[in-house]
């Protein structure tokens, strides 16, 4: 079932993108006839926020689908999912990071992870502390994750109309980036949502993670 309105709203964000820049579609709460017609489009990376809907969906699609879980991830879950994710946006403690690690060790597999910074004001935003991303990162360089790729870093801003604010924490992140790319070249830069991603790249960002300003608001059907 084609979606006329879904397709518009993909293909007009499709050319605003910068060659460089991948575009993760957060099909968080959308139905998976959705998400496939978003996949017949061309699209392969899909993000996830919850492991469950993240389980009932994925042998519905196909298996050629990117997945990336972006929301906060328990340890006890990691196991579910250290199959078949392609990439774990929100390493937010060195806890979980132990544990992909240890999962994917069990999977023989080596799972590539983004570390979540803590950028935003807001106290509800998951992430880590600079410090504790530059220990973490340390560790990882010394080989205690083997089965861990760090490609880069994510982080979410402050939910603010404040433009010149939403920019210094990207800004801020993307000098982190640089910093640690120093020691090891990072490729991934994932900052932007729906509402600011086209500050997120005047930023520096490599990959947004857009989902309402395709799919619709949540009452889309």
């Amino acid at each position: 079932m084609n979606h006329p309105i879904l397709q518009e709203n993909y293909k007009n964000i499709c050319k605003k993108l910068p060659p460089h820049v991948q575009l993760v579609v957060v099909s968080k709460t959308h139905p998976v006839a959705m998400i496939q017609n978003v996949y017949d489009m061309g699209q392969r990376h899909f993000g996830e926020n919850k492991v469950q809907e993240l389980l009932e969906k994925q042998p519905l699609l196909p298996e050629d689908i990117c997945w990336h879980l972006i929301g906060h991830l328990q340890t006890n879950k990691v196991k579910q999912i250290i199959h078949f994710i392609d990439v774990i946006e929100s390493v937010d403690s060195r806890k979980l990071m132990a544990e992909i690690n240890k999962h994917a060790a069990k999977a023989n597999r080596t799972v590539k992870v983004l570390l979540q910074v803590k950028i935003a004001e807001e106290d509800t935003k998951f992430g880590l502390e600079v410090s504790e991303t530059k220990e973490l990162f340390l560790e990882w360089m010394q080989g205690q994750y083997p089965n861990v790729e760090v490609n880069g870093l994510m982080g979410m801003a402050t939910f603010t109309d404040d433009e010149a604010q939403v920019s210094r924490e990207f800004s801020f992140l993307k000098q982190l980036f640089k910093q640690l790319s120093l020691q090891k070249e990072l490729t991934t830069l994932s900052m932007g949502m729906s509402g600011d991603y086209p500050v997120a790249i005047d930023c520096g960002s490599t990959s947004v993670r857009i989902g309402s300003a395709i799919f619709g608001e949540r009452d889309y059907l």
